[in-house]
């Protein structure tokens, strides 16, 4: 009996199943060790630097970018991937910083929003510059323009697919929609 979980075989091939020919796997496997490597240097950037982890800076930087500088905390933790419980979790931890607040839903007692305070956005704005220059040295400056506009493309395709979704809630501006400038890019 053999399994077959890409072009090499390792059991039964049932003829339904469309495996990656020898390129889509190399590709595939290039994509999760890039993503894997990436995320683990700019949280080690941001621990380091700021004494942060990359999902806080990723909460923190959320809140920035919405009006007010509040969002539902279920609308939070959809946009940034997170249970609710591990949401939760953090927001806790911010909040021991000062950094976000949590306020009631003045329309739905039952939902509860997070705030970015002056003291987070201070925070986040004096990270910024240390993790754009690891988003830069880690990627941006190993391409040419020409790989950052094909690479661009390459993430709309997918997102185009993932967003569509139920449930899915990509991060604001990720889609092709401009977001503003400002200390959470």
């Amino acid at each position: 009996m053999k399994v077959q979980v890409s072009s090499r075989s390792l059991g039964p091939v049932d003829g339904e199943t469309r495996w990656l020919n020898p390129d889509e796997r190399g590709a595939w496997m290039s994509f999760i060790a890039t993503v894997s490597l990436l995320e683990a240097a700019l949280d080690r950037q941001l621990q380091r630097d700021a004494d942060m982890p990359h999902a806080y800076y990723q909460i923190l930087a959320m809140l920035s970018e919405v009006p007010g500088r509040a969002l539902r905390m279920s609308d939070l933790a959809a946009i940034t991937q997170s249970s609710q419980s591990r949401l939760s979790h953090a927001v806790s931890r911010l909040e021991r910083n000062g950094w976000v607040r949590r306020r009631p839903c003045p329309d739905d007692r039952r939902s509860t929003f997070a705030e970015l305070t002056e003291a987070g956005f201070a925070a986040l704005a004096a990270a910024a510059p240390g993790h754009v220059r690891s988003v830069r040295e880690n990627l941006f400056d190993q391409l040419t323009p020409e790989q950052v506009g094909q690479l661009h493309d390459i993430c709309r395709a997918v997102l185009s697919r993932l967003a569509a979704a139920p449930g899915a809630v990509p991060l604001p501006g990720a889609c092709g929609t401009p977001t503003p400038e400002g200390p959470g890019r």
